[in-house]
């Protein structure tokens, strides 16, 4: 697995952290953090480590940090394993406790 590039739009003060979907070519995510001290983008990283299975370790914001428009690195995904694993349910011990749920178009 290689290296890949995914454009994210963040809408922070969410009610709860979920990931909606693609829209307009960008992965829409909301999160409960504010967008202070860089807490927003440490929830989105923390929720799509969880979403996609990886470690935070995994995703550097290459670009956008004080911006809801941002781009993402993420080292261990192609794009076809991405889409899966964004589409597939949550599973698992965690998944009642987690806050997001399955990606709905």
């Amino acid at each position: 697995m290689s290296e890949l590039r995914l454009s994210v739009r963040i809408v922070p003060r969410a009610s709860r952290d979920v990931v909606i979907g693609m829209r307009g070519g960008a992965l829409l995510v909301r999160v409960a953090a504010a967008p202070v001290d860089g807490a927003a983008n440490e929830a989105l990283v923390r929720l799509l480590a969880r979403r996609l299975h990886l470690g935070k370790g995994s995703f550097r914001i290459v670009t956008g940090k004080t911006s809801k428009l941002k781009v993402i690195e993420i080292a261990g995904l192609d794009e076809p394993e991405l889409l899966r694993r964004l589409a597939s349910p949550l599973t698992g011990p965690r998944a009642a406790d987690d806050l997001d749920q399955p990606i709905e178009e």
